[in-house]
């Protein structure tokens, strides 16, 4: 009897199990562009997202580089299979914003869902580069970079050189670099992303306009200006250094930072967003400094243009889903979050709060140089030159610039010859894109 009245009652209880299932948590896929130890970063921070409540679930996926990334969130919008965020680099913004029927603006997006957002929390140099003309941000910004000056101290100190100072102009910079060189490094210095440091960044931190309407921002009539003398003889000079390795082209995108773990390359100028790998890898004591610039040009240093990406959340998810990328984007907002991706990466603190956090922590006294990519961002206010690049198609408009640029180092080309090539090609794309979308 009391056996069956057991069974009954079991029974009964798995009735109502069965009956009222656990919710299960909203899925929201996010699709990346990171790999190594900042996609461990990512799969981190995610994680930790995920276990700070339980409705739903961030579901991070790497896609290969920028590029790949978005194409495949291009294709996968066609088949109606796309992702709720995607991550895409700064200079698809442009690019981005043409899209209007498929992405849904950040500001929308978190008014919709009530969910504190303020602008005015970010930092202006990183908000600028993400909002249309009425200030309204348009993407999260989540990666922010600048590029820096990474050194190697144990072959300054062998080459003679002081290790606690970094070479702060070009003209430090090679003879720096010569010294290394005599001294038995393979190659005095290398870099990563060449448009992005050599012809973007070279322009902004020199106050000169890469190209016209204010780089794009007031307008798709732009036209390309950065074979201007300046620029110019800047890539002439690399060309020449190249002869004698006191500076060696290493490839595109992040090719050249092996190099500079290894002990090959004395002096690297990368993404601030390196960091965390370069720390991870290197077998050496690393400097840092604020990249170059010539002072023979007047205003210089200016400052420099982020790089890195923000996520875009695109249209034709369900509904519940927005709900979740928005609670997501106000914990990616949280200061003590923001400081934390920031120290672990080497990728710039997007708001102030997070920036007073991490100092008021001790970090930058903990960690010298930890600083420099956002005081070299926020060196003086922005000018129509420095304030970043709103260009349509330029993806496609920096490998016109690289192909280029390869030209030069190996010899085939003039500077001059291969910078009016670049601007000549990139004109052209620029013309097809405001063709494309003429009621921008």
């Amino acid at each position: 009897m009391k056996l069956a009245l057991r069974f009954l009652q079991f029974a009964a209880l798995a009735a109502v199990a069965l009956a009222s299932p656990a919710q299960a948590a909203t899925e929201i896929m996010w699709w990346h562009a990171m790999s190594g130890e900042l996609g461990k970063q990512l799969e981190r921070l995610t994680a930790d997202f995920n276990a700070s409540q339980s409705d739903y679930r961030i579901v991070p996926t790497y896609k290969g580089n920028y590029t790949e990334t978005v194409t495949a969130a291009i294709f996968a919008f066609r088949s109606r299979s796309q992702p709720a965020i995607v991550q895409v680099n700064e200079i698809a913004t442009a690019t981005m914003m043409a899209a209007k029927g498929a992405i849904y603006p950040v500001f929308e997006l978190m008014r919709d869902q009530s969910e504190p957002f303020s602008p005015e929390a970010y930092l202006s140099a990183v908000t600028g580069y993400y909002s249309d003309v009425a200030g309204n941000m348009l993407s999260f910004p989540f990666n922010v970079s600048a590029p820096i000056l990474y050194y190697n101290k144990d072959l300054f100190r062998a080459a003679g050189l002081d290790p606690e100072v970094a070479p702060k102009t070009w003209a430090e910079v090679g003879a720096a670099a010569k010294r290394l060189r005599a001294a038995g490094s393979p190659c005095g210095l290398t870099t990563s992303w060449p448009s992005w440091v050599h012809v973007e960044n070279f322009s902004a931190f020199h106050n000169l306009p890469l190209a016209t309407r204010a780089n794009g921002f007031s307008g798709l009539d732009a036209e390309l200006t950065f074979n201007n003398p300046d620029v110019v003889r800047h890539i002439a000079q690399l060309a020449e250094w190249q002869a004698t390795k006191v500076f060696d082209y290493s490839g595109r995108g992040q090719s050249a930072e092996p190099r500079f773990q290894k002990g090959e390359c004395a002096i690297f100028i990368g993404s601030s967003g390196t960091r965390a790998d370069i720390k991870a890898n290197s077998k050496f004591e690393v400097g840092y400094g604020m990249i170059p610039y010539r002072p023979e040009i007047a205003g210089a240093p200016q400052n420099s243009i982020i790089g890195g990406a923000t996520l875009w959340v695109l249209r034709d998810r369900p509904r519940a889903e927005y709900t979740g990328v928005a609670r997501f984007f106000a914990y990616l907002s949280k200061p003590e979050v923001q400081a934390a991706w920031h120290q672990k990466t080497g990728y710039l603190p997007i708001t102030r709060a997070a920036f007073d956090l991490t100092r008021a922590q001790g970090f930058y006294d903990r960690n010298p140089g930890a600083a420099i990519g956002i005081e070299q961002m926020t060196l003086k206010p922005p000018t129509e030159n420095s304030k970043g690049i709103r260009l349509g198609s330029f993806v496609l408009i920096r490998d016109a610039i690289e192909d280029e640029l390869e030209h030069v180092f190996s010899g085939k080309r003039t500077a001059q010859a291969a910078l009016d090539s670049a601007v000549e090609r990139g004109n052209r794309l620029l013309r097809q894109f405001e063709r494309a979308n003429p009621d921008r």
